[in-house]
């Protein structure tokens, strides 16, 4: 196997940089796969953070707080 990446790698080498991109994406969009495990861990965490937001049980931040301590550090 690592021979074959080490071939992989030497023929991309060789591309263009566009081409390069492209299958850098070709590569991303396969591993891009959807987890419905995930998301449903995910869309839980949600619902329990806006339940927990909506008690008023956790300390919010105006957006113009944090953008006022943005400019400040910049």
């Amino acid at each position: 196997m690592a021979k074959n990446v080490d071939v992989l790698e030497e023929e991309i080498r060789g591309l263009l940089d566009v081409e390069k991109m492209r299958f850098v994406d070709k590569i991303l969009t396969d591993l891009d796969k959807p987890d419905l495990e995930i998301d449903w861990i995910w869309a839980e965490e949600a619902r329990t953070r806006w339940a927990v937001y909506k008690t008023g049980r956790v300390p919010t931040v105006s957006y113009e707080s944090v953008r006022g301590k943005r400019r400040q550090s910049c």
